[in-house]
């Protein structure tokens, strides 16, 4: 069964991960950064070499999103368009993989070894969801 399984963020653990820390996320220096690379890196290695990997990014920071709505600036029926980041965003996407896994279980030992993440002291260990990805009939 195929799972998408989300790592989610903030829009000021973003700004920590380019030096500027803040109340709510540290600055994460040049060696914490490699560190996380390196740690998520070789979970993707070991997925890719396990097969049960299909595809996984992280995302680009929020500032270089866009939020489109279906006919929301009430003009000709156009979409609206609105730039990022969101103020009152607390929490995003910040990257996903998605995994081909025998059971729900093997997918939750993965998700558990990626909130070990390492990080800047005081930073906070970001919660990963795990969704199933319907199959072509919509069941489970």
């Amino acid at each position: 069964m195929k799972y998408l399984v989300m790592v989610r963020g903030t829009p000021t653990g973003y700004e920590g991960t380019r030096g500027k820390g803040s109340a709510h996320a540290p600055a994460w220096s040049e060696q914490e950064l490699q560190a996380m690379y390196a740690y998520m890196g070789a979970i993707n290695d070991d997925l890719s070499k396990s097969g049960q990997l299909v595809d996984g990014q992280g995302l680009a920071e929020p500032a270089q999103t866009r939020l489109v709505t279906a006919g929301q600036d009430g003009k000709d029926g156009k979409a609206g368009i609105s730039d990022g980041p969101y103020g009152e965003t607390k929490e995003l996407i910040a990257g996903y993989w998605v995994l081909e896994c025998a059971s729900l279980e093997r997918v939750t030992e993965i998700a558990e070894r990626v909130t070990r993440c390492p990080g800047p002291e005081g930073a906070t260990n970001d919660p990963v969801v795990i969704r199933p990805v319907l199959d072509g009939a919509g069941d489970i």
